[in-house]
């Protein structure tokens, strides 16, 4: 199977996991828990939201992704790259809202800095194969 097609199926399955996640939310807050601390709502909401934009923004990343010249094997990179770093960034958020404290660093900012490192690498990437294609 042809690996944008592969990834991009990867991305529409994963959408549904957002939905549920932000449905999940909202019962949290509609019921008062008292496991949802301002903190963690934020962390929460945080991750959530990451995840739901960049798992799109995937989907047009596929898109230019298949306008590169680059052979099957690095689109293949690529797609991992993204879908890594949109994992990392959106899950960063929220393995600090459960093992961070306020105002200090945790494990999860850790993740979502190499998630934001990886996105950027999958990015320039992506400029550098369309520019190259058209050259």
């Amino acid at each position: 199977m042809d690996p944008i097609r592969l990834f991009s199926i990867i991305s529409w399955i994963l959408l549904p996991t957002v939905m549920f996640g932000g449905y999940s939310l909202l019962g949290l807050m509609a019921r008062g828990n008292t496991w949802l601390t301002p903190f963690r709502g934020t962390y929460f909401r945080a991750g959530h939201a990451h995840a739901g934009v960049l798992l799109v923004l995937s989907l047009v990343y596929y898109t230019y992704l298949a306008q590169t010249t680059f052979s099957a094997s690095l689109k293949v990179v690529a797609c991992i790259v993204l879908l890594t770093g949109i994992l990392a960034q959106s899950g960063g958020f929220f393995l600090h809202m459960l093992v961070g404290k306020q105002g200090r660093l945790s494990s999860g900012n850790m993740v979502t800095m190499l998630g934001a490192l990886l996105l950027a690498f999958a990015v320039l990437l992506l400029a550098y194969g369309l520019i190259a294609a058209h050259i």
